[in-house]
Parts: structure tokens; sequence; C-alpha cells
């Protein structure tokens, strides 16, 4: 009797190790057929954990320690939902996202493909940024500015000349030009300057003169007030396009260009500062800050190139003085990718390139210029730690 338990003890042992012994040879045969695209690559698990944020894994990580949690906005620290995390590795929808349920479905919604990064004061994806294009006939034709904005650039354009004049006859051998400013979309403009009774459509939000390039000269000027000194872009994008017959969509190409040259004649260059602004309406891009009222701005980084991360971290960082020193100024850091946007806007040319949208197509140049003045003293706060930094 014993000698048959045992008998049939080892023939339940040796029927368990065939089986599983097929079965490993069963699974390595199915991962291995089925092709690199299918394994359990590093590239297949980053693909699975796209519809997951940061925030999941660091509360997922909380359930363990609560040290984790701390790192989360406070309105994020509630308590972890395995269930949420289930549902959007399995459904790739994101429960906190509503764009995710209908995003690949509807055509055109793409358009709105942008991640908040770091939300501002009232952001929130009712109020993401606005890439908008000027009709065609606008880039040709000639708007018409009130009387006072071009009044305002003359007299701007002579008091730099001046300025200009006066420091060509002081020698300066420690001035270093280490910063650059463009503007590749050179016409946007602001409708409290221009003279239109049809406010509606903001792309036409656009002048040839009273434009952004106006507050690349502020923010020039402005830096030069905290000894930094930075060149603007006098080659005009729009100008450009219409010359060589392009559309609207080759601007980047025009400004990378002009970034490429401008370094090439200058290897000093270290920052690259693209400034724009957004066609969203006033009631998200304006605040009032100490009785005044401020052009709302906030970052843009693309994340169509390698290595997008070192952009992003600057413009983490200046965002976070901003509201240091100006709480509810910056609209936050968004960050870009997918077929439907530029993804790059030249950020992938040089490190330390930053994108800022100033304001939207109801401020003014006055309320632009206050928030580019603001800017530039977070960012010279920035700018010479990180020279301490170098220097250490």
């Amino acid at each position: 009797m014993k000698q048959g338990q045992s008998h049939s003890r080892f023939m339940r042992i040796a029927a368990s190790l065939v089986i599983t012994l097929m079965a490993v040879f069963l699974c390595t045969s199915v991962l291995v057929s089925s092709g690199p695209s299918k394994t359990f690559s590093s590239r297949a698990l980053a693909n699975w954990t796209t519809t997951l944020s940061g925030g999941h894994f660091l509360k997922l990580m909380g359930t363990e320690n609560r040290v984790f949690t701390e790192a989360l906005p406070d309105e994020e620290r509630e308590s972890f939902s395995l269930g949420s995390l289930f549902f959007a590795i399995t459904t790739s929808i994101n429960p906190d996202d509503p764009r995710s349920l209908l995003g690949r479905e509807l055509p055109g919604f793409s358009l709105f493909d942008t991640t908040i990064h770091i939300a501002g004061e009232g952001t929130d994806y009712t109020s993401l940024p606005v890439e908008s294009s000027p009709p065609d006939d606008l880039l040709a034709s000639e708007q018409k500015a009130k009387q006072e904005a071009l009044d305002r650039k003359k007299a701007e354009e002579e008091a730099a000349k001046k300025k200009e004049a006066e420091q060509a006859n002081k020698a300066d051998e420690d001035k270093v030009v280490d910063v650059y400013i463009g503007t590749t979309h050179t016409y946007e403009s602001f409708f409290p300057e221009l003279e239109m009774e049809d406010t509606e459509n903001a792309n036409k939000a656009t002048h040839k003169e009273i434009n952004m390039t106006m507050v690349a000269d502020r923010l020039k000027q402005a830096l030069e007030q905290h000894g930094i000194y930075a060149q603007v872009e006098e080659r005009d994008v729009q100008a450009t396009l219409v010359e060589r017959g392009l559309g609207y969509e080759a601007s980047y190409d025009v400004s990378r260009e002009f970034i490429k040259s401008a370094k090439a004649d200058n290897d000093d260059l270290m920052y690259f500062f693209d400034l724009h602004r957004d066609s969203i309406r006033r009631d998200k891009t304006t605040v009032t800050i100490n009785g005044e009222t401020f052009a709302r701005p906030f970052f843009v980084v693309g994340q169509n190139y390698a290595d997008f991360e070192s952009n992003l971290q600057i413009a983490n960082e200046l965002h976070k003085k901003l509201e240091e020193i100006y709480p509810s100024l910056s609209r936050g850091v968004f960050k870009k990718s997918g077929a439907s946007t530029n993804g790059r806007f030249n950020q992938d040319l040089f490190a330390n390139s930053i994108l800022l949208e100033v304001g939207g197509v109801d401020n003014s140049l006055e309320e632009a210029y206050r928030s580019i003045d603001a800017f530039a003293e977070v960012f010279a706060d920035y700018y010479y730690n990180e020279k301490e930094g170098e220097n250490e």
C-alpha cells in the first residue's frame, strides 16, 4: 500500500514538472514569435502607461510611504483609487481628462491635444492655449492701427536709437550678448491697439508694425536694466513667408533659419526666447495685481524631440519664480506633441530655449509690457543663480 502511494506521488510530481516545463516553453515561444513590437520592452511598457500621469505613480507609491504624496499638489492628495488606475490602463481613458474619451473619435479634436504640465490659477482644459493663423490675405494687406499705438512705437524706436548711440560711446569689454529674442509669428497683435470694429475673429488681430516685435524690444530693454544683454531678431518672419510664397505653417521653418544663423554669428548666445501672443479671450488672459492689469504669460514646451526635459525644467523653474513674486500671473506650463502641432518650436536646436506666450488678443501693449517686465525680473534671478552655479 505504501509502495503504491509513493509511486502515485512520484507520478504527480513528474507530471507537474512536465507541465511546468511545457508551460515555460510555450510562453517563451509566444514571446519570441510575437515580434519585437509586441514584447515586453521598455517602449511597449511606456506605451501601455501613456494614459497614466506622474501623479498616479506617486499616489501608488504613497500607499506604502506617505512621504511620496507630499510632492503632489494639495488638491491631488486624496486617497488612491486602484479602480481608477485599472480603468485608465485598460481603456486608455483618463477619468481626470474628458478629452481622452472623445479625442480619438471626433475629427479635429486632436488640435486641442495639449497637456497641462503645471496649471496656473484658473487654468484647466477649458482654457487651453489656442493656436490660430491669420487669413493669408491679412499677411499681405495693410491693417490699420490706432494713431496712439503708432506714436508710441515711433517714440520707443527713437528712445532706443538714442540709448544705443550713448552706449556706443562707452566701451564695455565685459559686455556679453548671450540672450536671443525672436518672434516667429511676427505680426501677432492686440485688438485694443488696432482700428477694428469686428473683434470676434481672433485671427484678425495682426499688424505689420504694432505687434510682438514691440514686446520683444521691451524685453531686451528690461533685461538690460538687470545687466543682461540681448539681441532682438530684426528679420521679419512673416514678410519672408510672403516673399517666398510660403504658407503660415512654414513660420517655424523660417525662424529656424534665423536662429541658426544668429548662433553662427554669435557663439555667446546661451538663451533663446520666442515670444507669442495667445488667441484666447480676455477673461482668461488678464489678472489684476496691486491695482494694475497684466497680460498673463505662460510657457510652451514641445515634446517632438529628444531631451525636451531640459527645456521643460527651465520653464518649470521660471513659472515657480513668477508665482513666488507675482502670484496668479503665470497661466502655467503646457506641453505639446503629436502630429497636430509643430511639437518642436525650434527648441530642439539648442538648450535653454523658451517659448513664452504673453497675454491674448484682447490685452493691450501696456498690459503686455507689465508682464514682460515682471518676467525679466524673474529671469534675471534665474540667470544669475545659474552663473553662480557655474562658478562654484
